[in-house]
């Protein structure tokens, strides 16, 4: 897969690669050693060249998208539509089926969608509380809960099955 970033006024083109050895990264044609990770919507865990960074993507105003990572912001622009697709409400979601995992260990405190509901992207599914902070995992596309893997009271591990979107 290929695509071209516009990063800070600066055109890039990224190419990724899955084969059986792993997924293969290159960066303007030079290879990159790299892994990536979606932790809840919109937060990446990202792996470059041996140092690891948390992303946070959100839709820019007046289109494209703002990176940040720790105390730094970037303006990116993506031109392959099958990555990205903008919505009506401006946020960006994924396509097909998507589990939605926990992103930490916690309780979960409420349920605010059951099995069967119509979601939109960034709607709020659940909410698990951990290390005394309540955090809403929302949805990351829009479509039908097909399952809800938990219930209020239920203490969850990171990674266990919440939900699947479909």
């Amino acid at each position: 897969m290929k695509f071209e970033i516009l990063l800070q006024g600066k055109l890039h083109t990224v190419e990724f690669e899955n084969t059986p050895s792993g997924p293969v990264f290159t960066l303007d044609g030079k290879p990159l050693a790299a892994d990536a990770l979606e932790l809840s919507p919109g937060v990446y865990s990202i792996l470059l060249e041996g140092r690891s960074h948390e992303v946070r993507v959100s839709p820019a105003p007046g289109g494209g998208l703002k990176l940040q990572s720790g105390e730094h912001e970037f303006s990116a622009e993506i031109s392959d539509p099958r990555a990205w697709r903008g919505r009506r409400h401006g946020t960006f979601e994924t396509e097909g089926r998507q589990q939605i995992l926990a992103p930490m260990p916690g309780k979960v405190v409420r349920v605010l969608a059951q099995a069967g509901d119509r979601v939109e992207a960034g709607q709020g599914l659940l909410v698990v509380e951990a290390m005394k902070m309540q955090n809403e995992i929302r949805s990351p596309k829009g479509g039908v809960v097909e399952r809800l893997a938990v219930k209020e009271g239920q203490a969850v591990n990171a990674g266990d099955v919440l939900a699947v979107v479909g």
